[in-house]
């Protein structure tokens, strides 16, 4: 099934504030565009360094730009496409302090 990100605003937003983060957002678009996924697990094959994470969270952590940048989305598959929603974008620093927090599972800024 297709993808349809629906929160891509906020990757423009991000840009727009971390420049250096430019190339690598723009390069996971690109791949999210041409993905076909059916499954979480055919997340891993087009992203083989994302994380998907558990406690029925229905979320994945995708390691952006050599691991310098962490995303959280929640996806659901559907009948006809998948549907992936931004929950949070940072550095790996600060996606770090989230893991040690726990909120990877519930964080919800955008």
């Amino acid at each position: 099934m297709r993808v349809h990100l629906l929160t891509k605003n906020i990757i423009e937003k991000y840009i727009a504030s971390n420049m250096q983060s430019r190339s690598p957002l723009k390069s996971w678009l690109a791949s999210i565009r041409g993905a076909d996924w059916d499954t979480p697990q055919d997340i891993l094959s087009t992203f083989s360094s994302a994380d998907i994470l558990g406690k029925g969270s229905q979320r994945v952590v995708f390691n952006i730009g050599g691991n310098n940048y962490r995303m959280i989305c929640q996806y659901y598959f559907g009948k006809r496409k998948v549907s992936l929603f931004i929950n949070w974008i940072g550095k790996h620093s600060e996606y770090s302090t989230l893991c040690n927090s726990g909120k990877q599972f519930t964080i919800d800024d955008y």
